[in-house]
């Protein structure tokens, strides 16, 4: 949902249907013009100034999204503080030290995306031990999701990697955690969530909330382009592929030409304006991922390519905010 998918428009939208608008932030210096000047500053002025225009449009919840891989991690970190986000989100490997960039007397909340009962253990212990802070939730994504996925190629499709093994386990260990502690975690389920049966399904699991991407991207406040929008609507379950990301991870997106053309051997000319992402190797890589996805957001599909969920096929046409909501958790028809 980051590079120019969920910014200030559709976070502050779902905000006011009562949900956490949350903003994704890789790649976010790439709305500001000038970037390549100096794109470390324009990712600081990108998500200081998205933040602001989302309050503008909102008195609900606000969260930003980000990803630890970040090479400038900590300074976009600092910037959400510093605007008094509501929520923190971070993933994209283990956030062990995000507690400390909380200043005093905070109300952020921050939130660790997990894929395991280990990560969320050793996130937790770190935290407890050198911060004495508790996590505010924990993201449990399962490898349904869209975009990067934090397991390796051979274990998205595995049942041991699935949110019904994991769920459990992990609202097992918060449960524990309240019993040593007082304190609730709540347990935010995340990948393959798109309507109301499935929000059933993980909240029989263990799960108090979820978090949905792709259902989001067809609505009409979603901030990418419509043609962006119109892959999502015209995408089928046999589009949907895994690739290899330059980043170093597997991604789950919808099959186009331009991915196509990378799997053949074809390089796609580039210059790094800034290395954006400590394991990307700009070097060697057949293509820039912040570019390719940018210029995907902007309806250029030639030149890049859709991240997408597991259940991109359900989309059916391009809708709003209230109803992707109330198809989660309104009444059954």
């Amino acid at each position: 949902m980051a590079v120019g998918i969920s910014l200030d428009n559709l976070a502050a939208s779902v905000a006011n249907e009562g949900g956490i608008g949350v903003i994704g932030t890789a790649g976010i210096g790439m709305t500001v013009e000038g970037y390549r000047k100096n794109f470390r500053q324009a990712s600081i002025d990108g998500l200081r100034n998205t933040i602001r225009r989302a309050r503008e449009k909102t008195k609900g919840v606000l969260g930003v999204n980000i990803m630890v891989a970040l090479t400038n991690y900590a300074e976009m970190v600092a910037t959400a503080v510093k605007e008094k986000i509501d929520v923190i989100i971070s993933g994209a490997g283990l956030p062990l030290d995000l507690p400390s960039y909380l200043e005093e007397g905070s109300e952020t909340a921050i939130i660790p995306v997990v894929s395991s009962l280990k990560s969320a253990t050793v996130i937790f212990k770190r935290w407890f031990s050198r911060y004495k802070y508790i996590p505010d939730g924990f993201v449990v994504e399962g490898p349904k999701a869209g975009g990067h996925l934090g397991y390796r190629v051979g274990e998205i499709f595995s049942e041991e990697s699935s949110l019904e093994k994991t769920l459990p386990e992990i609202r097992r260990f918060v449960d524990q955690v309240k019993r040593d502690t007082g304190k609730n975690i709540p347990v935010i389920a995340a990948g393959g969530i798109f309507d109301r049966d499935d929000v059933e399904r993980v909240f029989k699991l263990g799960a108090s909330a979820v978090q949905v991407g792709t259902a989001f991207v067809a609505a009409e406040e979603c901030d990418a382009d419509y043609r962006f929008k119109q892959a999502f609507v015209n995408a089928r379950s046999e589009d949907i592929t895994i690739i290899k990301s330059p980043v170093g991870m597997p991604g789950r997106a919808i099959r186009n030409k331009f991915i196509e053309d990378v799997e053949e051997g074809k390089r796609k000319p580039f210059k790094c304006a800034y290395q954006c992402i400590k394991t990307c190797n700009y070097r060697e890589a057949p293509y820039c991922i912040a570019e390719a996805l940018m210029n995907a957001c902007k309806g250029d599909l030639e030149n890049g390519f859709a991240f997408c969920g597991s259940e991109v096929h359900r989309i059916s046409g391009i809708t709003t905010v209230k109803k992707v909501i109330d198809r989660l958790f309104g009444e059954k028809c």
